[in-house]
Formats: structure tokens, C-alpha cells, sequence
């Protein structure tokens, strides 16, 4: 029996991290103990497979989906990255503490772990407390040999730059972006499927095991994009409803936000998959066949061939999905 298209949720995979902490119970997610850094919402990564826990695929993990569906679920930009693997990582980010100062590889590094692709990635900020800051490249003027100097003399924080935030902002970070959360912040974020990280930094404190977690100087110091890899930034408050802002493209992703308020249809097409991340209110989500209460920090993966839906209620949504050749 043929199963027909609908938007999948998938129970999250809660990563415990020594940055982490318990806000993102707030969205009603139910979480291990522990310090918990990131939820991931949307994965298909060996390190965290998500499984279905809606419909008639409750229970199947989202790579076992797209090997069975494929391109009639999933498009045929979205079918799969360069690895074979769903293309995107959708995660809720909590940031109790600061972050490591952290840099991502590109597809191309020849110092890439098996079956793992670059990483470029987005942040789009769901809360700040007050005075919260990111760390978002290098101050100007900063080479290789000047940044290897420095961590040297104890010196990184001093070759950082520095941007306060707040809930709304959005920030676009390709790979060889120097970058890293602070404390504070609760954020979504959409990337590349991959779980490579390289850190530059990470404040002389011990890990979870109570050991100085590992650095990763060399990859860093070869992966910088010394003369900017193209990041942007923009605070998105200023739409209004039934707008669609871009908020970041590339040739893995493309992020739009949308404020609504009352109801607004749009339709998926054959290219990609839409994701659905609920920032913020609530409402329904409904489709040819049904429909389904959505809330802030829930998730939602639209087949390529679901059609038409409608977004109805008070919600802000970011849309992803994967543009075109």
C-alpha cells in the first residue's frame, strides 16, 4: 500500500554538552538530565539519527525513509548531499555557557573525516539575555601568523570580533568563519549535514569527563577564511505579516522567515523538501489530507510532493528548503 505524502515530526536526539543547560524544556521537549547543549530536531547523521513519531512511518528513522522514498519525497535538488546523506541538520541550540571558538571546514578540505561534508551554517537567534554576544570572525587585518602568534602568547580573545544579539537576529556562516555562541543565547540552527568542528579555543576548561577537551590548532589555522568567507548578518523584526524574508542562501540552504497571522497557503514543488521550524506561537498546519497543531520549537519535514498547505494561527516560521542547480 502506497503511502501518501505528509509532514513528518521527528522526536528529538538530546545531546548533552558542557556549554548546555534546560532551556529548551521552554518549547516542551522532554530532555534527558544533564546539561543539554543541542537538541537535534531534523538529522540524519550517524551521530544522531531522528525517527518518525507521526503517521504511518512513526518509527523509522529519517534515513531510512529517504533511502525508501527518495526523490518523490524528498526532490530532486533534496534527495541527497555529495554523501549521499539528507542534506540538511536542523537543530535547537541552548547556550547556558560559552561556546568553544570553533571553525568549520569546506567540501573540499582534504582533511575531512570519512563521509563527512563541509559545514556552512546559519543562526537564526529564538532569545538573548541581556548583553548576550557571539564571537563572528576575525578582527581585521588577522593572518595565519599573526592568529598562531597570538594563541602562542595566550592571546586569542584579543584577534575575536565580538557582536551583541538579540531575538531575531540572523546570522550566515560559511565554512572557515571563525565563530562561537556565548552565553545566553537560544538558538536555531540550520546547516549542513556534518558534525566536524574544529576548535581554536575553548577557555582552558575541562570537559564533561573532566579532561581539557581536545583542540584542533592545525585544522583550524588551515581552514580560516582569513579574508572572509562571505558572512552576513541582519536583525529580521521588521517584517510584517504574510512577508517572506530571506534571511540566508547558499547552495546548500535557503532560509526564509515569515510572520503569520491569521492563515497563509503556499505549496512545496518537485525540487526540494520544505522544513518547517516553529520559532515562536502557535497555530495549524493543514493539507490536503489533514492537519496538525504546531507550536514554538517543533519541527516539520514537507515532502517535496505534499502540494499545497496552510500555515494558520499567531507564529513566526523560518522556511527551509534546498535550492536549485
Amino acid at each position: 500500500m502506497s503511502i501518501k505524502p505528509y509532514p513528518l515530526q521527528f522526536k528529538a536526539e538530546m545531546k548533552e554538552r558542557i556549554w548546555g543547560g534546560r532551556a529548551l524544556e521552554s518549547f516542551g521537549l522532554q530532555l534527558p538530565p544533564g546539561a543539554i547543549g543541542e537538541g537535534w530536531m531534523i538529522s540524519d547523521h550517524p551521530n544522531g539519527i531522528t525517527r518518525v513519531m507521526n503517521g504511518p512511518l512513526q518509527g523509522l528513522g529519517l534515513d531510512v525513509v529517504r533511502k525508501q522514498y527518495g526523490s518523490e519525497w524528498f526532490g530532486t535538488c533534496g534527495a541527497a548531499a555529495s554523501n549521499g546523506r539528507f542534506p540538511l541538520l536542523i537543530k535547537l541550540l541552548d547556550c547556558n555557557d560559552d561556546l568553544s571558538v570553533q571553525v568549520h571546514p569546506t567540501d573540499d578540505y582534504e582533511g575531512l573525516p570519512e563521509g563527512e561534508s563541509g559545514k556552512t551554517e546559519m543562526w537564526y537567534i529564538l532569545s538573548a539575555k541581556p548583553g548576550a554576544k557571539i564571537i563572528y570572525g576575525l578582527k581585521e587585518n588577522m593572518d595565519a601568523k599573526a592568529l598562531s602568534r597570538a594563541m602562542e602568547l595566550g592571546l586569542v580573545m584579543d584577534t575575536l570580533h565580538e557582536v551583541p544579539v538579540k531575538a531575531g537576529d540572523a546570522f550566515y556562516i560559511p565554512a572557515g568563519t571563525v565563530h562561537a555562541l556565548c552565553s545566553g543565547v537560544v538558538a536555531a540552527e540550520i546547516q549542513q549535514n556534518s558534525d566536524t568542528t574544529y576548535r581554536l579555543y575553548d577557555y582552558n576548561r575541562p570537559g564533561l569527563d573532566g579532561k581539557l577537551r581536545e583542540l584542533h590548532i592545525e585544522d583550524s589555522l588551515r581552514v580560516i577564511a582569513y579574508d572572509n568567507a562571505g558572512a552576513s548578518r541582519m536583525n529580521t523584526m521588521n517584517i510584517g505579516p504574510g512577508e517572506w524574508l530571506t534571511i540566508a542562501s547558499s547552495s546548500y540552504f535557503l532560509v526564509e522567515k515569515g510572520l503569520i497571522r491569521g492563515s497563509e497557503q503556499a505549496a512545496t514543488s518537485p525540487d526540494s523538501f520544505v522544513i518547517l521550524v516553529i520559532a515562536e506561537g502557535e497555530g495549524l498546519l493543514s493539507w490536503e489530507e489533514g492537519g496538525q497543531s504546531v507550536r514554538a520549537g517543533e519541527c516539520f519535514l514537507l515532502p517535496a510532493t505534499l502540494g499545497r498547505y496552510e500555515l494558520s494561527g499567531s507564529l513566526t516560521v523560518l522556511r527551509c528548503s534546498v535550492p536549485g542547480n
